[in-house]
């Protein structure tokens, strides 16, 4: 099992995917019609299909993604040490939205 993880994190450092994910022009991202198009008409099948809880994860997914980009979070770690003042509000938002997400497919019945 460790020797499946060790490949897969080395898979993901040869990718380059974290520098990628954090390179991510998202005012170019947004204003390119090659991904604004589909995504448009991604969420409008969503709301005609009235999938709220595809719309709401579709949500959850960029406002992480926002939220992940702020000056708050590059503040996070100050001279390879952690702010443990800074990491709580991150920590309990984050088991709010995992416990909201539960609660969407687990919790409710259509």
């Amino acid at each position: 099992m460790s020797e499946l993880l060790a490949k897969f994190l080395n898979f993901v450092e040869s990718t380059h995917l974290q520098e990628q994910v954090a390179e991510v022009d998202y005012v170019g991202l947004f204003s390119n019609p090659w991904f604004l198009v589909p995504f448009i008409c991604a969420v409008l099948y969503l709301l005609y299909k009235q999938s709220f809880k595809d719309l709401i994860l579709i949500v959850a997914f960029l406002g992480v993604w926002w939220v992940s980009g702020t000056q708050y979070m590059d503040t996070l770690v100050v001279g390879n040490e952690l702010q443990i003042s800074k990491i709580l509000p991150v920590l309990f938002g984050g088991a709010a939205l995992v416990g909201f997400v539960i609660y969407l497919f687990f919790g409710r019945s259509d």
